[in-house]
């Protein structure tokens, strides 16, 4: 017969999660002043679409039916300047850009040069230059060089970047139905006098109901809740500095730009999603930093079926109130037949790890030592682009 420690150690949480509450595990106490959220779009987003490079000479030919229109034109992508665009579905990101709060990273990449989803996941969020080269997570690791400061991953499991030696908590919305008052009572009387599982009911407990009157109900787009758990957590005085927030379904190898297709949701979902988190960080959001990346880009030609397959390099965001943007930062390599990288993807030419490096200098106080020997090690050539927050 299982024993009740049993069974808490079987649900493999340091907490404790009841039916139709939301899972939840608690990291101690944390200091400091500067916050810093990482957005994964799981599935690999196709850059070209979230940022049309629509003034160069080939994007049209290119791009196909994929090509988004020219700003100032019928449905037309929002410009940034005379080369490159936002897509007309992320008008949140481009008033932060109008307000000098986003940078915009195009032709960006990590060292992988293959195209499975699995191992360049593996290799953005370990750290190294090789997928599966260590089991804990670079945003992980930087906590350990960082002001007492922990994290809090959101979403239905702690992914692999925020896996490590360092507090890091851990919450999900229920889709169960909630328990009733006297069920937690009668549980609260089981569990008194137990060392392990008093204090954690009463943890989890006590954070649902710093939760509840802040998710909102009724919610359809699963990373809008999130962003709103992320700021609860984020502006507690004695709460994490650092989040992660899990984004799947990039994957879009069909029906790309349909009315109803995927990328179409997507890219609603995620301006929904920031706007949401600056709302809710309030006066937070200008000492907040929030990076939003993808495992690698997609083709830049589309496929037969209305969409796009994997690819290389892509775009990436980083934005807030603490972010030294209005800039775009991209060596354009060009869409041109010799500029592809293999005849087919956009080339790679800036390395995503000189933002994190940025990130965790200039922003979260983490020693370049440290950045280079314990975070990102056999990154040396990769340096942090600087100018990317204020002196």
């Amino acid at each position: 017969m299982s024993s009740r420690r049993d069974i808490l150690k079987t649900a493999g949480m340091g907490g404790l999660s009841l039916a139709g509450l939301p899972r939840l595990t608690l990291a101690a106490p944390t200091g400091g002043d500067k916050r810093f959220v990482f957005i994964f779009l799981r599935g690999a987003m196709d850059g070209l679409s979230a940022v049309p490079a629509y003034g160069d000479p080939q994007y049209v030919a290119k791009r196909g039916a994929l090509a988004i229109a020219a700003p100032d034109t019928a449905g037309g992508a929002l410009k940034l300047d005379g080369l490159f665009a936002l897509h007309p579905l992320l008008p949140t990101l481009h008033a932060l850009y109008a307000k000098r709060q986003l940078a915009v990273f195009h032709a960006a990449a990590t060292s992988y040069r293959d195209r499975s989803h699995f191992d360049a996941q593996d290799l953005l969020e370990n750290g190294t230059a090789k997928a599966h080269a260590r089991d804990t997570g670079w945003l992980n690791l930087a906590l350990g060089g960082m002001p007492p400061a922990s994290a809090v991953a959101l979403g239905t499991s702690v992914p692999l970047v925020a896996r490590g030696p360092n507090a890091v908590s851990s919450w999900s919305p229920s889709s169960l139905p909630a328990p009733a008052s006297d069920t937690l009572e009668r549980l609260a009387q089981l569990y008194r006098g137990d060392a392990l599982l008093e204090p954690a009911l009463a943890r989890a407990r006590d954070a649902n109901e710093m939760m509840a009157g802040t998710i909102m109900k009724g919610e359809t787009q699963p990373t809008v809740a999130l962003a709103q758990a992320a700021a609860t957590f984020l502006t507690k005085a004695d709460g994490p500095r650092v989040a992660t927030i899990d984004f799947g379904g990039w994957d879009t190898h069909t029906n790309q730009h349909g009315e109803y297709g995927v990328l179409t949701r997507n890219f609603r979902q995620l301006d929904r999603t920031i706007a949401t988190l600056q709302s809710a960080l309030g006066p937070v959001w200008d000492r907040t930093a929030v990076a939003i990346v993808t495992e690698f880009g997609r083709t830049v030609a589309p496929n037969g079926s209305g969409g796009t397959d994997h690819g290389t390099a892509g775009a990436a965001f980083l934005l807030g109130g603490a972010v030294n943007g209005g800039r775009i930062i991209a060596d354009w390599p060009g869409l041109s037949d010799r500029a592809l990288f293999e005849g087919r993807d956009l080339a790679p030419t800036t390395d995503l790890r000189g933002m994190f490096k940025a990130v965790l200098r200039s922003h979260l106080g983490v020693a370049e030592s440290f950045i280079e020997t314990q975070v990102f090690p056999d990154s040396k050539s990769v340096k942090a682009i600087d100018g990317l927050f204020a002196a």
